[in-house]
């Protein structure tokens, strides 16, 4: 995902000559092509987050579209007061990127975890919240975030992310993608968990269950017209992310059915506990150890169906 990211600002720096990357002390070899066509148009901020938000909403009120970069934690929860008053407050046009979002770090422990970025930054008004699910989707979202001129989060993953989509989807921000139709149940996966989300919707179709995947690329604003639908026609709605469950998309998705007062009770959320991961190891250890993987999740929808059936009159 990251190499997208590079690639995509590189090939939209033309169309965009106003765009300007701030980088916290990383990805300096990323953005060599970047820095060669540009080399007045990067700036490495160092390890001072706080300060390159600053910066950037300097440089978004003087006429620029600044894009500040680094790793997920540092991006957010870090600078999350200059964040909500340089950007935000002022509704400026500063595109925020965090690399290695949810366990994407998770043989680096605790301090690169971010299971809670999306709740934290998808409370302050003005905010987009945007969770690419694969390369394609990136350099996509990154071209409609330059098109909306707001606030917004990009939510990436880091590296050996499955290219999903064979073409390129139409991608809006605030309109959910339909990676495949089903009746019975939906799934909607919120960033990479679209990889398991697909596994888990096969391991579903071979219980007889016909499930459709979706790709939740938007968590803010969600996709009103498409949730409403699936409320109506599907026996359950599935959230997939690797966040916490508070406050994540799942808890979007309560708010919104809640306002909307729709039937609830055919939601189900899957993310993570309310717990920090002390252990160390891979990303695919650690959603094995907290239950996000493709048998897990399949085993708890279904588990879901023979209650809803035993309930049946």
């Amino acid at each position: 995902m990251r190499n997208a990211f590079a690639k995509a600002v590189t090939d939209l720096s033309d169309d965009y000559p106003e765009l300007v990357m701030l980088a916290g002390d990383i990805g300096n070899r990323l953005f060599d092509k970047f820095k060669e066509k540009h080399p007045n148009r990067f700036y490495n901020c160092g390890v001072a987050e706080a300060n390159m938000t600053g910066v950037a909403s300097g440089l978004a009120a003087s006429g620029l579209r600044p894009i500040t970069y680094t790793i997920t934690p540092f991006n957010t929860v870090r600078c999350l007061e200059q964040i909500r008053l340089d950007v935000c407050y002022p509704n400026l046009p500063v595109i925020v990127v965090g690399t290695g979002s949810g366990l994407s770090y998770a043989g680096l422990g605790a301090t690169h975890h971010s299971m809670e970025d999306i709740a934290i930054l998808r409370t302050l008004p003005n905010m987009h919240i945007i969770c690419p699910a694969d390369p394609v989707e990136v350099r996509l979202a990154v071209k409609d975030a330059l098109r909306l001129g707001r606030p917004t989060y990009i939510r990436l993953g880091k590296k050996g992310e499955p290219i999903i989509h064979e073409s390129d989807p139409e991608f809006t921000i605030g309109h959910a993608i339909t990676i495949r139709e089903g009746f019975d149940v939906a799934i909607l996966s919120v960033g990479n968990m679209l990889a398991p989300a697909l596994k888990c919707a096969e391991q579903l179709e071979q219980e007889g269950v016909s499930t459709t995947v979706i790709s939740l690329h938007t968590v803010k604003p969600l996709d009103d017209q498409l949730l409403e639908k699936l409320f109506m026609e599907q026996k359950l709605v599935i959230v997939m992310e690797e966040h916490s469950l508070i406050g994540g998309a799942g808890s979007a998705v309560l708010e919104w059915g809640n306002a909307k007062r729709v039937d609830l009770s055919k939601l189900i959320c899957i993310g993570g506990p309310d717990r920090f991961l002390s252990a160390c190891g891979s990303q695919k250890e650690a959603r094995e150890l907290l239950g996000l993987t493709a048998d897990h999740m399949s085993q708890q929808i279904l588990g879901r169906l023979k209650e809803c059936h035993a309930r049946r009159p």
